[in-house]
């Protein structure tokens, strides 16, 4: 399994730069004590303050590779595809390859993952296709993810909790984090092997955000007691599924085992996927997952 790690250097509804220093410093610890690869995707409106680079803000991202972590571009300001056209699209993308390609630099290393921000890749063969050249055209490799979840809205609980003072339902989204993204992973494989009688490397999904602060340990434990092997984005790309053809043009950012399945017939999706609990979702403010 690969780590990938969305919208450094944080997405929090704390967005003091004291609680976005402990947020950091935390994920890092984690990461560093479980000596494992991960990369970070990057959205650079957060490295800016007033039109001006916040070197607080740069400095945060700075850990990152510090550690000898890898970081990607997830466009400047997380732009939807589909209600934007291509050519604004394409011009936010380079606009947030910066500060991220100028920190690789520093490590000798170059800019070279793209990760679609909410994971829409074009609702029309033309944007589909337009976009794919010109990331191949930039020299970037597309970041596709296999282990999807929603682990955004129990950290929206997470934080909504936190913000009113709500120890107790802090812990109780806590202790169903997990265990909800264990029952995702179990499905994942079960959608592997029905695809392709085995299990495929697996691209984990998640967010720089307070929940992962708290408990990127136990989710990296809970994938060590299935038997996962940590391996960095190249290394899991090397798997052959992921040259499977995907043709899906819906409008859901969903996972590339299900744009591999719906490519071969929506008989070949599994149609027991697991769910939010559904008092995390009452608790963090979203409709649906």
């Amino acid at each position: 399994v690969a780590i990938t790690i969305d919208d450094l250097p944080v997405v929090s509804t704390r967005k003091d730069l004291a609680n976005r220093r402990k947020i950091t410093k935390k994920l890092m610890n984690h990461i560093a004590k479980a000596k494992v690869p991960v990369i970070g995707f990057v959205n650079e409106n957060k490295l800016y303050s007033n039109g001006e680079r916040d070197q607080e803000q740069i400095d945060l991202l700075r850990r990152w590779t510090t550690a000898g972590l890898e970081l990607g571009n997830h466009t400047y300001s997380h732009i939807s595809l589909h209600s934007k056209g291509l050519e604004e699209y394409e011009a936010d993308l380079i606009k947030g390859e910066t500060i991220t390609a100028e920190l690789l630099a520093e490590k000798g290393k170059k800019l070279r993952f793209f990760r679609h921000p909410y994971l829409m890749t074009g609702l029309t063969p033309d944007v589909k296709t337009g976009l794919a050249k010109f990331l191949d055209g930039r020299g970037y490799t597309v970041a596709p993810i296999t282990f999807d979840n929603a682990d955004y809205i129990f950290s929206a609980a997470y934080d909504k909790a936190f913000d009113s003072g709500d120890r107790k339902l802090m812990k109780k989204v806590a202790a169903a984090y997990v265990p909800y993204m264990e029952a995702k992973l179990d499905y994942w494989e079960r959608q592997s092997l029905k695809l392709f009688g085995r299990e495929v490397a697996q691209t984990m999904l998640i967010h720089a955000n307070f929940i992962n602060s708290d408990y990127l340990d136990d989710l990296i434990g809970m994938l060590r007691r299935r038997g996962y092997k940590f391996v960095d984005l190249e290394a899991a790309l090397k798997d052959e599924a992921y040259s499977t053809p995907e043709t899906y043009l819906g409008r859901a950012g969903i996972s590339w085992l299900h744009r591999w399945a719906l490519t071969r017939g929506s008989e070949f999706v599994l149609p027991d996927e697991p769910h939010v609990p559904e008092f995390v979702m009452k608790s963090s403010g979203f409709d649906s997952e």
